[in-house]
């Protein structure tokens, strides 16, 4: 079963193949959503301080009878955060609010997201600011791992070139019709997890014929087969829902694509 499996990151830490997604969510929302993921089996829920939800993830994990140490949580710095100062500001407030160490913080993105596809600055110098931030928060043993999100091969040659303690994953959009191989390919040459964040496209994947025909065949949703597909990619989905019976529906992905139906979802 998909939540009794987990990936094993660069340091030898072990992270849940599978995360609750809890972006767009109020803190009220993020903590039941974040319980009802507990009890139905998920150990990883994904959070961010640009969410200004942490405080709700924290307040299930207090309330979840889990031990802290089988529960892994992943929350990121802001977009717009570019200095060292800032950034330790934003790692201490995020362990305030989640309450404990925190298993994995990312950069939430290379550049703040009004500039994402502007000018051109990629924040090279900017981005290293915040990984010594975050490599300090490392050692002193508030952050059991570091990596990034939306980065492309570029931003993270530049981390690499850089660092004393490398990036192990970097969390960017994958959903069938949406798979940049590009940068899969570079993160697994670098030992670096690849997760899927919107692995439906936000509700979209239902709009796809071919999409929803191929779920058909399986007897399984359309949420579902794009996680599974994701799966597939040796990625780890980030599915997002506030409703009990969507979140136990997501876990249910112990089926297998066939190579055949592989090979046309990612031709779309």
């Amino acid at each position: 079963m998909i939540l009794n499996e987990n990936y094993t990151l660069g340091n030898g830490l072990t992270i849940p193949k599978i995360a609750l997604g809890t972006w767009q969510m109020s803190e009220e929302q993020a903590e039941q959503a974040s319980l009802a993921a507990i009890r139905t089996g998920y150990r990883h829920i994904d959070t961010a301080a640009a969410y200004c939800n942490e405080k709700g993830v924290g307040r299930a994990l207090k309330a979840c009878g889990i031990p802290r140490g089988e529960l892994f949580v992943t929350s990121k710095i802001p977009a717009e955060i570019k200095s060292y100062k800032q950034a330790k500001e934003s790692i201490r407030n995020s362990l305030d609010y989640i309450g404990s160490e925190i298993d994995l913080i990312l950069i939430h993105s290379p550049t703040p997201w009004d500039e994402l596809w502007g000018n051109g600055n990629r924040y090279y110098e900017e981005n290293l600011e915040v990984w010594k931030a975050l490599e300090e928060e490392h050692r002193a043993g508030n952050i059991r791992a570091l990596g990034v999100s939306n980065f492309n091969a570029d931003d993270i040659r530049n981390i690499l070139s850089h660092c004393e303690i490398k990036p192990l994953v970097n969390q960017i959009c994958v959903y069938i019709g949406n798979v940049p191989k590009g940068v899969i390919e570079y993160c697994k040459d670098e030992n670096i997890l690849v997760e899927a964040y919107s692995p439906n496209a936000t509700g979209r994947l239902k709009n796809n014929a071919t999409v929803a025909e191929t779920a058909k065949k399986y007897g399984v949703s359309v949420p579902r087969l794009g996680i599974r597909f994701c799966l597939q990619l040796g990625l780890l989905p980030l599915p997002k829902t506030v409703h009990e019976e969507y979140i136990r529906q997501n876990a249910d992905v112990d089926f297998n694509i066939s190579d055949g139906d592989m090979q046309l979802l990612l031709s779309l």
